[in-house]
């Protein structure tokens, strides 16, 4: 049987019914959702910042590395690809990543890959030692690598794109669309594109600022959160095309906190309005849409849009990974009171706490980095 208090509300409780569970075997979960910790499919036993699953089973990864000059201690990554069979390769050796003279630290904030596998992007969060007293200045940046790890550059000229967050590859694995700071200071970006052919061009939807973005793999559309560049006005729900000035104002959101995602048949787009509400919406009736109280987290929906992981902490921080069921979209008007709904959340992996997870492309494995040491776990994706 499954005990109660495994699907407690509070934290300290789950925990103990887990290792208790685990002690006295007085519980269990049901078979189709219980995980072996101790038989993962594939475990990389170092220090993970930051990893991302291509469609063919490849792990992309970075490792922590720390570098020691004169003055100061540094941090540089390692760049890592392990294929399906455990066999590795490393594109990124970090102690001997330079660029330019001044000393700088860094470490892999992403990866995404291109739609046909073959190319990496790698999101950088570098910190540049500005003067002698040792105060850094930090930007955004993101390497770009070929699957064997050679350096693909763009234009013939530099594999760097400066001031690039959020980048992602359009399905003709040569145009590139990111983000880059638009206003010092302020959660506001403005939307950029460069090819690996011929360099940067004019983004359609140059002068207009978002809080964020959300890709659509397949297609050279985007769900964006739109705001004002003084903060003042409500955040739009929009939908782009990237590569022309066409778009679509879906919603008027009652706030936004971020979490922006897109279901992976591309027509539902969930988001937190708040701290603890996140809502759910239709992309073709943007009307219908569902409210639910589950606190804000990092979500990651299910390959059948029915259900949406959910772990409970913030990016980089660790918490337990839950699942809840989506609830059906209903119409709302005009000014008519949404009803915010309070799933059963169910715990995965025991309600034990990770400091990252992903679900691979083709829904069959969860990956998880456990607090600590920071291995990268993988297992199969829990069933209902």
């Amino acid at each position: 049987m499954t005990c109660p208090c495994s699907r407690s509300r509070f934290r300290w409780l789950r925990k103990f019914c887990s290792l208790l569970c685990v002690v006295l075997g007085c519980c269990s979960l049901p078979s189709a959702r219980a995980q072996n910790l101790d038989k993962p499919l594939q475990t990389i036993d170092e220090e993970i910042t930051a990893f991302a699953f291509a469609s063919d089973g490849r792990i992309a990864y970075s490792v922590y590395r720390r570098l020691k000059t004169k003055l100061y201690e540094l941090e540089h990554d390692d760049i890592w690809v392990q294929d399906a069979s455990g066999k590795r390769r490393r594109l990124l050796e970090g102690q001997k990543f330079t660029r330019g003279s001044q000393p700088f630290s860094y470490m892999v904030d992403g990866f995404r890959w291109s739609p046909n596998g073959h190319f990496l992007l790698v999101q950088l969060l570098i910190t540049t030692v500005q003067d002698d007293s040792g105060k850094g200045e930090d930007s955004f940046q993101t390497l770009l690598f070929d699957d064997s790890g050679r350096e693909v550059r763009i234009a013939k000229g530099d594999n760097f794109i400066p001031g690039a967050a959020n980048a992602a590859f359009l399905p003709d694995n040569n145009t590139i669309v990111y983000l880059s700071e638009a206003v010092k200071s302020l959660p506001l970006f403005s939307l950029k594109s460069t090819r690996l052919s011929t360099g940067s061009f004019p983004s359609p939807h140059e002068g207009r600022t978002f809080r964020d973005v959300a890709w659509l793999p397949g297609m050279n559309f985007a769900v964006a959160v739109e705001q004002d560049r003084s903060l003042s006005g409500p955040p739009r729900l929009q939908s782009l095309d990237v590569l022309s000035d066409s778009d679509k104002e879906l919603a008027t959101l009652d706030g936004y906190e971020g979490g922006l995602s897109v279901s992976p048949d591309r027509t539902k787009v969930a988001y937190f309005i708040d701290r603890e509400v996140l809502e759910i919406r239709s992309l073709s009736s943007p009307n219908r849409l569902a409210r639910v109280r589950v606190g804000l987290g990092i979500l990651r929906w299910a390959p059948d849009e029915s259900r949406i992981f959910l772990k409970r902490a913030l990016e980089k921080k660790s918490g337990d990974i839950v699942w809840f069921s989506v609830p059906p979209l209903a119409p709302v008007s005009s000014g008519q009171e949404i009803p915010v709904s309070q799933p059963l959340p169910v715990p995965v992996l025991h309600g034990l706490t990770f400091r990252e997870f992903a679900i691979s492309p083709d829904g069959r494995l969860l990956a998880v980095v456990v607090p600590g040491k920071r291995s990268l776990l993988v297992f199969p994706l829990p069933l209902r």
